[in-house]
């Protein structure tokens, strides 16, 4: 049964239990036509879950993704025939040349074996494996593996693309390479979601920004939003005994926020001077402004939950 078409990936209160575990609580969002969502988190928040349930690799315990109009619970085959996923850690058969394997999986999208290999010979270039076609896999690093995998999910062409922690493993060119595909990708009107722990690297390419934790959303913003969020007026504390008196002790300058004994506070207001007084008895190592980024917005918006 085909859904009305509104968006291209569309979440709709997901749960998703292990056992006792609930790792999924009622999450709902939407990656629209041309456009790129970063899907954000701590480890263990449920990104992967999610992703995994997108591409009907597993089932929830209760909700649905809706893909091109299709349910992937009651309509997997059409709802992720258009869908091309990267995941976290590519696990292919590890004995078997890089291109065979590839002109295998081309086999699923019923395209011929001449036809494949040129296909992968195109896209192990695209993708910089260029000359590393007949090497077995099993000799591939792990940001090659990466690199296969993202020749992979552009096989047929789809128009959803599921991204997860697909920066892991890749050296400087290959993150290069994933931002002009992700743009490239953005441009020809495909919905893109990818979740990542490089959030220098969200706030560059996502148009929004899915923040999820514990199971939950906890926000949902436009990247433009966001960046009206971002200050540059904060404070960047590193103490020799960083504790939650010491962050008390902040509370008078704005709002802080402590992190792997670090103290971020945001919305500075008072004198530098005062504060540094009021926090010699923890032992100041290094103090200093510092332009807000996605990353300390993040943390202020798990400092504002817990």
């Amino acid at each position: 049964m085909a859904y009305e078409k509104d968006f291209m990936i569309r979440v709709e209160n997901l749960v998703k239990f292990y056992g006792h575990f609930q790792a999924l609580k009622g999450e709902s969002f939407t990656v629209n036509d041309g456009e790129i969502v970063g899907f954000v988190g701590l480890n263990g928040a449920g990104k992967t879950t999610t992703i995994k349930i997108a591409t009907g690799v597993l089932y929830p315990t209760s909700g649905d993704v809706i893909i091109d109009g299709y349910s992937i619970t009651k309509d997997k085959k059409k709802a992720s025939e258009n869908v091309g996923w990267v995941p976290e850690l590519p696990n292919y058969e590890q004995d078997v040349k890089a291109l065979d394997y590839f002109v295998y999986i081309a086999g699923y999208y019923k395209i011929p074996t001449i036809e494949a290999r040129s296909l992968g010979k195109r896209l192990f270039e695209e993708v910089g494996l260029a000359g590393r076609e007949n090497d077995k896999l099993k000799n591939y690093s792990q940001g090659m593996k990466k690199r296969f995998a993202l020749a992979v999910s552009l096989i047929s062409n789809p128009k959803n693309f599921l991204f997860d922690e697909v920066l892991n493993g890749l050296d400087p060119e290959g993150i290069q390479f994933f931002r002009n595909l992700a743009l490239r990708l953005k441009k020809e009107g495909k919905a893109v979601l990818f979740s990542s722990h490089i959030l220098s690297e969200v706030e560059s390419l996502a148009d929004r920004v899915v923040f999820l934790h514990k199971g939950k959303i906890v926000k949902e913003e436009k990247m433009e939003d966001l960046r009206k969020l971002v200050s540059a007026n904060a404070l960047r504390i590193i103490l020799n005994s960083p504790s939650e008196e010491a962050l008390k002790a902040c509370k008078d300058f704005g709002e802080p926020i402590l992190n792997n004994g670090v103290i971020i506070i945001q919305n500075f207001k008072g004198d530098l001077e005062d504060v540094v007084r009021a926090l010699k008895p923890f032992g100041i190592l290094d103090i200093g402004y510092v332009r807000q980024d996605l990353e300390s917005l993040f943390f202020q918006i798990l400092g504002g939950i817990q």
